[in-house]
C-alpha cells in the first residue's frame, strides 16, 4: 500500500509539473515552429491610429499653386497679388460649400455662381491676354500650356 501511494503521488506530481514546464518552452502554443522560449509578448499591442491631417486651407492651396501660375503666365507682382487674393477668396467659398453638404442641384448652382463671379473678377483684375492664358491653363493643365508656350517661342525665334 505504501508503494502504491508513492507511485500514485509521483504520477500526480509528474502530471501537474509537465504542464507548466511545457508552457515555459512554448509548447502550449503548438508545434508549428513558434513558441520555443519567450519570443513574443502575449499582451496585445495597441494599434497606432494614423494622425488625421487637416485639409489644407484656401491660403495653403493658393500658396502651392501660385509659383506654377506665376511662372506659366509671367505675372508681375501686382498681377500676382490680384490673382492670389481672388483665388483665395473663391477657393474659400468652395471649401465652405463642401462643408455645407447641400444636395447636388443646389451645390451645382452655387458652384456656377462662384465660377461666374471668379471669372468676372479675374477678367476685371488681369490684362486680357493673361486672363485668357489663365483660362487656357485651367482648361488644359500646366504641362500642355508650357509646351504651347515653348512652341510659340520657337516659332517667334524662327521668324
Amino acid at each position: 500500500m505504501k508503494v502504491q501511494k508513492k507511485y500514485l503521488l509521483t504520477v500526480v506530481m509528474l502530471v501537474f509539473s509537465v504542464s507548466p514546464i511545457l508552457a515555459q518552452y512554448g509548447y502550449g502554443r503548438g508545434y508549428n515552429g513558434y513558441g520555443y522560449g519567450r519570443q513574443r509578448n502575449s499582451i496585445p499591442q495597441v494599434e497606432q491610429t494614423p494622425e488625421k491631417k487637416d485639409p489644407p486651407t484656401a491660403q495653403e492651396i493658393v500658396d502651392t499653386q501660385m509659383p506654377i501660375i506665376t511662372e506659366t503666365l509671367d505675372l508681375n507682382e501686382f498681377e500676382k497679388a490680384v490673382m492670389t487674393s481672388i483665388l483665395t477668396k473663391y477657393i474659400q467659398q468652395r471649401i465652405e460649400l463642401q462643408i455645407l453638404q447641400l444636395d447636388a442641384d443646389k451645390t451645382r448652382e452655387a458652384l456656377d455662381k462662384i465660377v461666374e463671379n471668379e471669372d468676372a473678377e479675374l477678367k476685371a483684375g488681369l490684362p486680357e491676354d493673361k486672363y485668357e492664358a489663365f483660362k487656357e491653363l485651367q482648361k488644359d493643365g500646366v504641362q500642355k500650356t508650357k509646351k504651347k508656350k515653348k512652341k510659340a517661342k520657337k516659332n517667334k525665334d524662327k521668324d
